[in-house]
C-alpha cells in the first residue's frame, strides 16, 4: 500500500484525530473530511443500533483501490478511509475519510467520490436494529 494512503478496517472505536493527521501536510491548503454518524431513525423508524459485517480481505482491496484512484482523478495528496465492523450505536461513528490537497475543491471531491463508491462497491454490509425487529440495508455491494 501507497504512504500516501491508510485503510483500516476494525472493531475498535475510530479515531477521527488519527485520519486528520495521516492526511495533513504543509504542502496542503485543504483537508476535507467526511464523518459518518449512527443516527436515531430511519424512515420514520427508531433505530437502537447498526451493525456492520465485512468481507475483510475484499473489502480491504476495494477500498485500496478507491484511494488509488482518488489520489490520481483529483491530483489528493493523501486519503485516509477507515471504517468500523460489529455493532455500533447511536452517535459512534462508522466510516471516517480524510482527504489533503493544495487545493479545497480536489480534497472535496475527492472526499465525496470516496464516500459514495465505497457505499456502492465495498463489501460492507450494515443490519439496522429498531424495537421491533431488524433488516439488512444495502445487501448486496
Amino acid at each position: 500500500m501507497s504512504e500516501s494512503i491508510s485503510i483500516k478496517i476494525t472493531s475498535e472505536k475510530l479515531n477521527l484525530q488519527d485520519c486528520y493527521d495521516f492526511v495533513q501536510d504543509a504542502s496542503c491548503g485543504g483537508i476535507a473530511l467526511f464523518v459518518g454518524t449512527v443516527r436515531n431513525k430511519t424512515q420514520d423508524k427508531e433505530v437502537t443500533l447498526l451493525d456492520f459485517s465485512t468481507y475483510e480481505e475484499m473489502a480491504i482491496k476495494e477500498i485500496e483501490k478507491i484511494a488509488t484512484v482518488a489520489l490520481r482523478k483529483f491530483d489528493v495528496y493523501k486519503i485516509a478511509i477507515h471504517h468500523a465492523q460489529g455493532k455500533l450505536n447511536i452517535g459512534d461513528i462508522p466510516v471516517i475519510i480524510s482527504v489533503s490537497s493544495p487545493h479545497r475543491k480536489a480534497a472535496f471531491n475527492a472526499c465525496q467520490y470516496a464516500i459514495d463508491t465505497l457505499k456502492d462497491t465495498v463489501p460492507i454490509w450494515k443490519k439496522e436494529h429498531f424495537a421491533d425487529g431488524e433488516v439488512w440495508v444495502n445487501s448486496t455491494p
